[in-house]
């Protein structure tokens, strides 16, 4: 969008129907304004929230004055403009002078639909899509739409799909190589195989591991059933598990206590370039915290059980860090539904040396404060890689 004008840039942005439009870096009285789409009294209209320093007005306007509100506010001095529609999210950025520049982003599986005053996401798993597990599982009905008394699974599942979507956002190949540590039932990785191999049309191979023999059993006769031939399920553990792929993502989905470990060591061992983990029932901290300085945080059972909880996944996060993972530490799902919420996402990059020093030093001090001797922390000083 070479040479445009801040009055056609207005003109593009109205056209496209946006349901937000964000105003930052101002020089002004109002330092952000959002222009933000909302039904009130059975109405369609944009409401305007004018931040100052310390204060926010707000203002309902009519969806036809969103163009010249727009143009009044813009003359502000406004150097970002964030716009999300139904279809794109434009990142606007005006130079002092004057110059335009805009990076569109397609977001077809993001639509939004206007309800009140509220935002309805449409999944990227959608209502009226052959989704075979889902039928299965029965959140699907025969004819594609959502049990009601599902729909919470439904989001679940939903959200592990755009997390997945998101972290490979960056992957150029035309196939995948997986491997779900610890899979159990594997409803989850059905769906992955099903998004990755149906939806974006990657050549996925997907290996599930788990130690329960009919569990195995009974997940290959369904991959045989929705005829997915790069889904396999294997018998074995974790500690130990060999491959000849070269395994591109690892997953580990409550795979109980120190197993979770076992599963990320593997991951940094085979150079996965993606990690996606939810930790579950760890007991191995629990049991060795202790603390002379910190003695309040051990003295009560279930804020010991929490804390060293916490701290398990905190030192996993920084070995990963300190292996050249750019990682997070994120909900997955909403308290509410389960206390075993959090997700482990872990990228490889190039993680500066530094970064990675202080990574290490930071969850050895943690360990040193509450004489904690944490199993992937062990094994990763133990081949050297550190």
């Amino acid at each position: 969008m070479a040479d445009i004008s801040i009055k056609e840039l207005i003109e593009e942005m109205v056209q496209s129907d946006p349901h937000k439009i964000i105003l930052s870096g101002g020089r002004g009285e109002y330092r952000k304004v959002v222009f933000e789409r909302k039904i009130i009294g059975g109405k369609r209209c944009f409401q305007i929230e004018r931040y100052t320093e310390k204060q926010v007005f707000h203002q309902n306007i009519d969806e036809g004055e969103l163009e010249e509100a727009l143009a009044g506010d813009l003359q502000d001095g406004f150097r970002q403009i964030n716009m999300f529609s139904a279809r794109e999210e434009w990142d606007v950025k005006i130079s002092k002078k004057g110059k335009i520049a805009v990076n569109k982003r397609h977001t077809e599986n993001k639509l939004i639909t206007v309800q009140g005053n509220n935002r309805r996401k449409k999944y990227i798993l959608e209502e009226g899509m052959d989704i075979p597990v889902f039928t299965h599982l029965g959140i699907f009905t025969k004819d594609g739409k959502v049990v009601h008394s599902m729909y919470d699974k439904f989001k679940q599942i939903n959200r592990f799909a755009e997390i997945v979507d998101n972290v490979m956002k960056s992957y150029n190949k035309p196939s995948i190589n997986i491997v779900d540590f610890g899979c159990g039932k594997s409803y989850l990785t059905f769906i992955v195989y099903y998004y990755l191999h149906e939806v974006k049309g990657l050549d996925v191979h997907i290996t599930g591991l788990d130690l329960k023999e009919q569990v195995i059993k009974d997940c290959n006769a369904l991959a045989e059933q929705f005829g997915y031939t790069g889904l396999k399920f294997e018998l074995g553990d974790i500690n130990g598990y060999k491959t000849d792929v070269d395994v591109d993502m690892v997953m580990t989905l409550h795979a109980c206590d120190v197993a979770t470990d076992y599963a990320l060591y593997n991951a940094i061992c085979w150079n996965a370039q993606y990690i996606l983990s939810v930790p579950c029932c760890q007991h191995e901290l629990n049991k060795q915290m202790h603390s002379d300085k910190l003695a309040a945080l051990t003295r009560y059972g279930i804020i010991k059980e929490r804390i060293a909880a916490l701290a398990t996944d905190s030192i996993r996060g920084h070995m990963l860090e300190a292996c050249g993972y750019k990682t997070d530490i994120m909900e997955f799902i909403d308290i509410a539904h389960s206390p075993k919420n959090l997700l482990i996402r872990a990228v490889k990059k190039n993680v500066s040396p530094d970064r990675r020093k202080k990574a290490f030093k930071d969850a050895e001090a943690l360990c040193e404060e509450f004489g904690f001797r944490q199993t992937l922390m062990e094994m990763i000083k133990a081949d050297g890689r550190i």
